[in-house]
């Protein structure tokens, strides 16, 4: 392997997101000294990182290399494929290439970074088609997918095809968009695929993940059966076919539409711009709504995932002009995002204490996934017939088992890697070559910031273990405060002994030490962490100020 890692007469692969985690797809090829990004998505924050919204995969690897970076393609339009382009695109500085209904979202999100016109979007208008990127040769292949546009990538190159599936699923009935046939693909296969790079997250599934057909036919079903009631849809908003059912559904059973979430707004926008949802039902406004006898109104709500600003969530919490009562209906039309069930369960229980309906896929075929179960992943394999299976987008357990799933299918060559892991495609036998960071960036407030750095873990710790100010003034005694820590009862007598530790353990300073600032701040500060420790269990950050003393000191 070439210590700069640059890819000479090789084909390489490396995930520095999405692989080992579920979302923030970020995926290079690099081939005879060029590399080609195949999506730039991001994903959000858990409590992991905590007071910060957005998380990305740090691009320091490919940042040092943007001479021999080509170009970025875009598979489709979720977040967790897109969402970092308008925080890194214009650092890139290369070309951008998308389907029509992706560009589109694409150049909104630039629009509202004032990035625009820095930024060259190549539209890709028609299925299969392609571009040549320096020695690759892309192909779009259109697959079904819980997004409108959703596409495979086929990737030539001298050293043989790497068909990248990126979010996908098989679908008689797609509802929106004709995806790849059967004999397309096995035509691929008879042309021969080097490499199948594929989505994992669903692995688990032994069915096949189900149509969208067959959702508009159990969404008709409980918004008929509820009649009388006021009922409200939750689900992805980007998935353009679940809106077209939506409003089919509202039509068929007499309710007029109600909208509720920015982003469904911007999708239905979109959509129309680029040809989907034309006969969509004109969306009414609250009053309207709120207005109308509660059987002749069907909502469609962001939120399904426990969003706390998200629509459902303040309408679970009787926060906004859409109102639900007694009897009223909610219907889960989306699948619970591993990570989420804390804050989807708040919401559902908020919603239950009211006296309203839930209803989730559990109970009705109201929703399918959009990635490919067991049964799916099988097929594709024996269209495509790949000499080597890289499994990606899904945590460790999931590209584990596609690896396994892959084997007992007879593909002779498994690699299962993890963010960083630099694989050789070819020539020669395929495997993991060297590894390279992989870091983590966070938007924290208005910066990007590593997500392992002071302030993130800062705040982390006061989090778990709370904080102490600790003001030494000459001539004063030592002023406390206490922030976090269990001691309501027992604040006064423990900040009366933490004083008398610090003015001790100061008092114990010799010599030079006792009239060093350094010394006398380590002392206070120990002095304090130990009775904090002593009083409460806990083992706070301490931070001692030395107003005037250490000025007077350092002269």
């Amino acid at each position: 392997m070439k210590k700069n890692f640059t890819p000479e007469k090789e084909l390489l692969f490396l995930a520095l997101g999405g692989s080992g985690e579920i979302g923030m797809n970020v995926n290079l090829y690099g081939c005879d000294g060029k590399w080609l990004m195949v999506d730039l998505g991001m994903t959000f924050s858990g409590t992991e990182y905590p007071g910060v919204d957005l998380v990305f995969a740090d691009l320091e690897f490919i940042e040092e290399r943007t001479k021999d970076l080509l170009g970025i393609v875009l598979t489709h339009a979720h977040e967790d494929h897109i969402g970092a382009v308008p925080y890194f695109a214009g650092e890139l500085g290369v070309p951008l290439y998308a389907t029509p209904f992706t560009a589109d979202l694409v150049a909104r999100k630039l629009e509202e970074a004032g990035l625009l016109g820095e930024v060259e979007i190549n539209i890709i208008e028609e299925d299969h088609g392609h571009i040549e990127i320096g020695p690759f040769t892309v192909t779009y292949i259109p697959l079904a997918h819980s997004i409108a546009e959703g596409n495979a990538l086929l990737i030539d190159t001298p050293y043989g095809r790497v068909f990248h599936t990126g979010d996908w699923k098989l679908d008689e009935e797609p509802i929106i968009g004709e995806p790849t046939t059967e004999e397309e693909l096995r035509a691929l296969g008879d042309e021969g695929v080097l490499a199948l790079v594929c989505d994992s997250t669903n692995v688990f599934n032994p069915n096949p993940s189900g149509s969208e057909g067959a959702v508009h036919q159990g969404l008709m079903e409980e918004v008929a059966r509820h009649e009388g009631k006021r009922v409200l849809v939750t689900t992805f908003a980007s998935n353009v076919a679940r809106l077209q059912t939506l409003g089919e559904v509202a039509r068929e059973t007499g309710r007029q539409i109600c909208v509720a979430g920015r982003s469904l707004d911007r999708i239905i926008e979109v959509a129309q711009d680029n040809g989907y949802l034309e006969n969509f039902p004109d969306p009414i406004d609250f009053d309207t709504a709120m207005r109308l006898p509660r059987g002749e109104v069907l909502i469609l709500a962001t939120g399904g995932q426990g969003e706390p600003r998200a629509a459902l969530s303040r309408i679970a919490e009787e926060n906004h002009p859409i109102e639900l009562t007694r009897g009223d209906v909610v219907l889960f039309s989306s699948r619970q995002i591993p990570g989420n069930e804390i804050a989807i369960g708040k919401v559902q229980n908020q919603l239950a204490a009211r006296g309203i309906t839930m209803i989730t896929d559990r109970q009705s075929m109201i929703h399918v996934s959009g990635h490919p179960g067991r049964p799916e992943l099988e097929a594709l394999y024996d269209w495509l017939r790949p000499e080597v299976l890289v499994p990606v987008h899904g945590e460790m357990r999931h590209m584990l088992e596609q690896a396994r799933v892959g084997r007992a299918a007879g593909i002779e060559h498994n690699i299962v890697q993890s963010n960083g892991d630099i694989v050789r495609l070819a020539p020669g036998a395929p495997g993991v070559l060297a590894q390279v960071r992989a870091g983590r960036l966070v938007l924290d407030g208005d910066i990007i910031a590593p997500a392992d750095g002071e302030a993130v873990t800062m705040r982390r710790r006061i989090a778990h273990e709370g904080v102490m100010l600790v003001v030494l003034a000459r001539g004063e005694r030592p002023l406390i405060e206490a922030i976090g820590l269990p001691l309501d009862e027992d604040m006064p007598d423990f900040l009366r002994e933490t004083e008398e530790d610090i003015l001790k353990a100061i008092g114990k300073l010799r010599g030079r030490d006792a009239k060093d600032p350094a010394a006398v701040h380590e002392a206070a500060r120990l002095a304090a962490r130990r009775a904090a420790r002593r009083w409460s269990g806990k083992s706070p950050q301490v931070r001692v100020l030395m107003p005037g003393l250490v000025r007077e000191e350092q002269r």
